[in-house]
């Protein structure tokens, strides 16, 4: 399904002890699918309890670069996500964009 240029990459944070993925996953991950030739996000999932969630936060990254952090996905992220988990998203989507800059100064 993924072809042999990408790789996968998990970026996790700490939800609000109120928040039902909290108290299902005892935390927020990201999954990212990214083309290491392109740095593109070609897929994700996440630890959302609502459907409707998780293809939100994916209408956010696809298509977008994990290969640094960008403030731009950040401000639209705090623009449209308007539910209980929008600060877990943006520290989960820094680890990962953190965790593939390793990757990639490795090869």
């Amino acid at each position: 399904m993924y072809g042999e240029n990408t790789v996968y990459v998990i970026g996790n944070s700490k939800t609000n002890v109120d928040n039902a993925i909290t108290s299902r996953f005892n935390s927020f991950f990201i999954g990212f699918v990214v083309d290491t030739i392109s740095d593109e996000i070609i897929d994700l999932s996440c630890t959302a309890t609502i459907r409707t969630t998780e293809e939100f936060i994916r209408c956010l990254f696809l298509g977008k670069k994990l290969s640094t952090f960008d403030t731009d996905i950040e401000s639209e992220i705090k623009r449209r996500y308007h539910g209980s988990s929008q600060r877990a998203i943006i520290v989960a989507y820094k680890d990962a964009s953190i965790k593939y800059s390793e990757i990639k100064s490795k090869s």
